[in-house]
């Protein structure tokens, strides 16, 4: 056996090497940042700190690769444990708390801190958020004169939110871009254009951003699945206009084909959920609920959108999710779910009325109207500046639930739409049902009023001066709806307001009603009629061709009448095979009813000589008329016949009769 080889003596451990320069740290550290490996950039710069505590420089590069790394909170931490540094954080704290959402937190930070480009961009961007647009337009403004990429992009997207469309093609003209500069602006540009209503425009410049995108994004060697996240934002617009176009099958498509590949960024997809939603209503209410769930956050119980998607939607896009995500559940009947929700969002949404209009709207399906018409109104009178709205909503809930009175109230307290004739005629048929007949005649004629002095091009004053003199005559006010005709007769010369003069005068003074009678024209065929003699006859009878006064006028002017057309007869057409001539016997009338209904029917009789056999095998029923034994021993003859008779008869019903089974029955049914 060979012996065992003998180990090595094992090295002794060497002392601790010194650390590397610090200048080769930084050299290594840069190099980490230059090629974003944050993470490795992160441990070198802890490396200087244990060489040089305190070192600012190094405390920046980590704070800011920790912020890359999107490792906030130790990004936080970081800056926390370096306020005995004399270098400033507060932008860096601010960033991180907006990264965070801790919007107010972030632009106390900020407001502390000098006005600088990168501050005041950061500012912007809060203010974005928070929904503040005019706050950041402003912002924006005041950093044109700094040549910073894409500014204009933020400004445009500030402009349109803010709801100031109108100004974002004179910001470009005044800061000379072209819309097709880049396909981030082009697509802010197609936002504009839908809120103008140009939608035909926003699609080409829409198809146009798509094109730029993809040639921009494919010489930065992106993969396809990359591009097209980056581009669903312009598939999610081209979806919506289509959706407006009236393009709803299309429109559908996009929207299903995005949220199945689940290909887009997150706001995108939340978009896409919420626009399908949209198309599709009420309709397939169960499949619109699982689509909604998957933008909600996964550990919590109650509907709660992701943090991913809550950080980067717009407060006015989040209010749209929840308020479909209401309006769902109340198609579903699930109203635990709905109330539950609904008692969330005033705290979400506190300066919008959106909440309110979804508590009435679940007051109102649990049959408590009169507890949301109160809330409504308690609203409306604590915030009249936001008061419109809720007013309208408020008058539709009343006449819905047949309170016509307090829908009238709530309509009449909305003043800048007291002119228009559809408010007009909601508030007259509102006090009419009311029983409210004057106040009705007071609201046309304050309408009329408004119109006359108005210096509109849309001129409604002869519409609805006539529907008031209808009205007015309607309920016995044949002086005031007689005057209204006739200051239509004068201004334009209506002749339905004519005839309504004519016959509202009528019944007070014929003879004024004959002198407007006079500017009617006559009717053609009417001129040799008798008034007098047609009231005398008993009526008129229907005859073929023209009236004989037509025939007379019309001989008269010499010319003929044509004769009606006698209508061409057809040949019956008959079946193939069928001899007219020789039909052969009529076919049986009731060839289609079943045989028990025929009139020639009738029922099978039963077998009466079949009788009930008792007694054992073999015996013999006699009848109770059947002659005695010894009446039958005294005639041999007559007994064998009469035996050869009864034991037939015993032979004939000895076997009882059966049942006829269902399915036989079923059967001669199916053949009758």
């Amino acid at each position: 056996m060979a012996p065992k080889p003998k180990e090595k003596p094992k090295a002794a451990a060497s002392p601790l090497q010194p650390p590397p320069p610090i200048e080769d740290l930084f050299t290594s550290l840069n190099r980490h940042i230059q090629r974003s490996e944050f993470t490795q950039a992160v441990k070198v710069a802890n490396q200087v700190l244990s060489v040089a505590p305190g070192d600012e420089d190094a405390i920046r590069c980590k704070v800011v690769a920790l912020i890359k790394a999107d490792k906030i909170e130790e990004a936080l931490s970081a800056i926390q444990s370096s306020q005995k540094v004399s270098f400033d954080f507060s932008f860096y704290k601010a960033y991180c708390l907006y990264r965070q959402n801790k919007l107010d937190e972030a632009l106390e930070v900020l407001e502390k801190q000098d006005k600088t480009q990168p501050s005041m961009l950061l500012e912007s961007q809060i203010l974005y958020r928070l929904g503040k647009m005019d706050a950041c337009v402003d912002i924006c403004r005041n950093l044109q004169k700094a040549k910073i990429d894409s500014l204009e992009i933020n400004l445009v997207a500030g402009l349109i939110s803010a709801g100031r469309a109108s100004e974002v093609q004179g910001t470009l003209d005044a800061i000379k871009t072209k819309a097709t500069s880049s396909f981030e602006l082009a697509y802010n540009i197609a936002c504009s254009l839908i809120e103008g209503n140009k939608l035909k425009d926003a699609e080409k410049l829409l198809l146009t951003a798509r094109r730029i995108g993809q040639e921009t994004l494919t010489e930065e060697n992106l993969a396809d699945d990359d591009i097209e996240i980056e581009l669903a934002p312009i598939a999610v617009q081209l979806a919506y206009v289509h959706q407006l176009l009236g393009q709803t099958q299309e429109a559908s498509g996009a929207y299903t084909d995005i949220v199945n590949r689940n290909l887009a960024d997150e706001p995108s997809l939340a978009v896409a959920v919420n626009n399908l939603i949209a198309v599709k209503g009420p309709k397939e209410i169960s499949d619109s609920l699982r689509k909604l769930d998957r933008l909600k956050e996964k550990d919590s119980q109650k509907f709660e959108l992701a943090r991913a998607i809550d950080l980067k939607l717009s407060p006015k896009q989040k209010e749209t999710i929840y308020a479909n995500r209401v309006l769902l559940l109340l198609h579903a009947n699930k109203m635990d779910q709905a109330r539950e929700l609904v008692a969330v969002l005033p705290e979400m949404f506190p300066d919008n009325v959106m909440p309110l209009l979804l508590q009435a709207a679940v007051l109102v399906r649990e049959n408590k109207a009169g507890k949301a018409e109160e809330m409504l109104g308690q609203f409306a009178e604590r915030f009249p500046e936001k008061s419109k709205i809720i007013l309208l909503a408020r008058a539709q809930v009343a006449a819905a639930a047949g309170h016509p009175q307090i829908a009238a109230d709530s309509l009449a307290k909305v003043p800048d739409i007291q002119h228009l004739p559809a408010t007009v005629a909601t508030l007259v048929a509102l006090k009419e049902r009311a029983g409210d007949i004057n106040g009705a005649a007071a609201v046309l004629d304050s309408a009329i009023k408004w119109w006359k002095t108005a210096m509109t091009e849309d001129d409604q004053l002869s519409v609805i001066m006539r529907e008031a003199a209808s009205f007015k005559l309607r309920h016995g006010k044949e002086e005031e709806a007689a005057h209204l005709y006739e200051e239509l007769v004068k201004s334009n010369g209506n002749i339905e307001a004519l005839v309504g003069l004519i016959t509202t005068v009528a019944h007070a003074n014929v003879e004024k009603a004959e002198a407007y009678e006079k500017q009617l024209k006559p009717l053609p065929g009417l001129k040799g009629v008798d008034g007098d003699a047609l009231e005398k006859t008993s009526g008129a009878k229907p005859v073929d061709g023209a009236s004989r006064a037509g025939l007379a006028e019309a001989q008269e002017d010499g010319k003929t009448k044509e004769k009606l057309k006698k209508k061409r007869k057809r040949k019956p057409r008959y079946p193939k095979g069928f001899d007219p001539a020789n039909p052969g016997p009529p076919p049986d009338p009731e060839r289609w009813l079943p045989r028990r209904e025929r009139s020639s029917y009738r029922p099978k009789r039963k077998d009466k000589r079949a009788a009930q056999v008792r007694g054992s095998q073999g015996a013999v029923v006699r009848d109770k008329n059947e002659p005695s034994a010894s009446a039958t021993n005294s005639n041999t003859s007559n007994s064998r016949s009469n035996q050869a008779t009864s034991s037939k008869g015993v032979s004939q019903s000895a076997e009882p009769s059966r049942p006829q089974s269902k399915s036989s029955r079923k059967k001669s049914r199916n053949i009758n």
